[in-house]
């Protein structure tokens, strides 16, 4: 049944999977760092574009199909199977956005998700109608669920991951061809028998859609993900922009002057109500402000409440608007501080900032390499990640590693 696929309406299929798991892993990625009600709009509309994506690229491919002339489209069936698509990828969505994730969670939610895709495919099938009756490969129909689970263990592991431009876009390039392949093993173990005797018609009961209009439904949700895809690409507006340049300025400045760094400014009032406030205490008679003592633990906001962290266990924070995310070696979790508080709280012999939106544990640099006209780190830990280095920073920076003697 694979033979006689019209190959520009399999093109777009694969397209629209790509986009819709862009879209949908895009706001998905975002879920961690936004409590409250905020939290639970990202994660309907996470489930609303992965769902539209999967169900819309299933029926792309149907109308690309070689399908007898005279099909309907049965609309209960049709329903049910997107209801069923959007139901399992928001509960495995769910599941895995509250509290730490274990493998075992996301290896049960990708399960979940996969037999999930497979039953809206084969339910939407079920909703053909015409002089005709389906018949299936066992093999095949077993071969697709397991190419679905895949590739909803793959979306899943990106949504944990990350969020930076080149895995998201790889991942969901991964997750959009992984979805159309379960769709096309399964029609590839699909067979359309038509029914005997030349007047002998399958009668169609219940409310049924033609091609045409089905084409219109495809269309107008392709445009939805289209729109939805290009909105995730717009910036977010930086908001607080004097917050912003203050904490620029924090950082492309020499930290010679401990002085200078540890003077505190009312912009970090808005850290939130775990961060505590900052006191500087004359230094004798020197009228020096002095650096209140380093904390030995950040806290770290989850679905669940806040925890913490011990700061040996931190490699590095990176700004996220007017919050941080810290990265403990094995993943990034939210910070209430922003990064101008979280710089001013953690031991400066220990972390450094090596960027306007990056402060690095000294003693977790594994390696260091010139790129550009800046650097950047690598963070030991079980899952090492990368982070630049501005080019003001580079000289303090070999100065901490030992790779330079520090300015007089």
């Amino acid at each position: 049944m694979f033979e006689g696929h019209d190959p520009y309406l399999v093109a777009l299929s694969v397209v629209i999977a790509i986009l819709g798991g862009y879209t949908g892993f895009g706001l998905a990625a975002r879920i961690r760092g936004t409590p409250g009600v905020s939290h639970r709009v990202l994660l309907a509309g996470a489930a609303g574009f992965l769902a539209v994506g999967i169900w819309t690229m299933h029926f792309i491919g149907m109308l690309a199909a070689p399908i007898p002339a005279d099909t309907v489209y049965l609309v209960l069936p049709t329903i049910i199977s997107f209801l069923i698509c959007a139901l399992v990828v928001g509960i495995s969505l769910f599941f895995v956005s509250i509290g730490e994730p274990s493998l075992r969670r996301v290896i049960s939610s990708a399960i979940l998700l996969g037999v999930g895709i497979a039953s809206m495919h084969y339910v939407g099938m079920h909703g053909l109608s015409g002089n005709f009756t389906m018949e299936h490969d066992d093999s095949m129909v077993l071969l697709s669920v397991l190419v679905a689970i895949v590739a909803a263990y793959g979306g899943l592991r990106a949504f944990l991951a990350r969020q930076d431009g080149i895995r998201l876009i790889a991942s969901s390039i991964a997750f959009g061809v992984a979805v159309s392949g379960m769709h096309y093993t399964a029609m590839f173990g699909g067979h359309f028998v038509p029914l005997s005797g030349e007047g002998h018609h399958h009668g169609v009961s219940g409310l049924a859609a033609s091609q045409q209009i089905l084409s219109i439904v495809v269309a107008v949700l392709c445009f939805v993900i289209a729109a939805g895809f290009l909105l995730s690409l717009v910036p977010e507006p930086r908001r607080r922009g004097a917050r912003d340049s203050a904490g620029e300025t924090g950082a492309l400045a020499p930290e010679t002057d401990a002085a200078a760094v540890d003077v505190v400014s009312p912009q970090r009032d808005h850290a939130g109500p775990a961060a505590p406030r900052i006191v500087s205490a004359p230094l004798g008679g020197l009228g020096q402000p002095q650096r209140p003592a380093p904390v030995a633990r950040l806290p770290l906001e989850g679905a669940d409440g806040t925890h913490f962290i011990d700061t040996a266990n931190v490699r590095s924070v990176r700004a996220d608007a007017h919050y941080t995310r810290v990265h403990d070696g094995t993943r990034e979790r939210m910070c209430p501080w922003s990064i101008s508080e979280a710089e001013a709280q953690l031991d400066p012999s220990l972390f450094v900032r090596v960027h306007r939106s990056h402060i690095v544990a000294i003693p977790h640099v594994s390696f260091v390499r010139k790129e550009g006209d800046g650097a950047v780190i690598e963070l030991d830990g079980p899952s090492p990640h990368r982070v630049p280095v501005s080019r003001a920073k580079i000289a303090e920076l070999k100065a901490r590693l030992g790779l330079a003697r520090p300015h007089a």
